[in-house]
């Protein structure tokens, strides 16, 4: 027991190197880096959440709270991670645009010919580049109808129906050329020949 007193009292004994390390000027420059590595990690970690708060929420008022809460050290930023928005505001508007283009497209989808894929006006009854009939006029007064409709809305005429061999006639105005009406005509013969 007396060894190990003696050991205590002496600067060499075991604690002396670890005492003599912490007490001289190494220690604190390895302190010092370590408290400046830290705070600097700190701070990016804040910054971070404001970056990205910018990024993922439009109200101004909700990135502030969102970067106040990335100060508290290390926890802010994890707790803002789990409630985050899960999409940046550039891919929404972006989703959003290409929703926008293809209900655009969809509506404009029937102001085409559908033979020649010709712009046409929802009121011609005729495409204008290929003759093919678009809507039936009304025997009345000559407004274009929907498929659909029983009732002329304009003039309260009921609306007469045709047949599908009449309809077809009246399609094609024009007569076609010899070499397009035996293209029109061959897949309905194959049809009918394996049919």
């Amino acid at each position: 027991m007396s060894a190990l007193l003696l050991a205590a009292n002496n600067d060499n004994g075991l604690f002396g190197g670890l005492h003599k390390f912490w007490s001289s000027g190494t220690w604190l420059v390895i302190r010092n880096l370590l408290i400046f590595f830290v705070a600097v990690f700190w701070l990016a970690t804040a910054y971070w959440v404001y970056k990205d708060a910018r990024r993922r929420i439009e109200d101004p008022w909700l990135v502030a709270m969102s970067t106040v809460l990335g100060l508290v050290p290390f926890i802010g930023p994890l707790i803002y991670m789990l409630f985050r928005p899960p999409e940046y505001l550039e891919d929404v508007r972006e989703r959003e645009l290409e929703i926008t283009a293809m209900e655009e497209r969809l509506r404009n989808r029937d102001m085409h010919c559908p033979v020649c894929r010709a712009a046409v006006d929802p009121a011609f009854l005729v495409c204008p580049v290929c003759t093919t009939k678009l809507k039936q006029a009304c025997t009345s007064c000559k407004s274009p109808l929907e498929p659909l409709w029983q009732v002329c809305p304009y003039c309260e005429a009921p609306v007469a129906r045709r047949g599908h061999a009449a309809m077809l006639e009246q399609t094609l105005e024009a007569p076609l050329e010899p070499s397009l009406e035996a293209q029109l005509r061959s897949p309905r013969r194959r049809d009918r020949e394996t049919g």
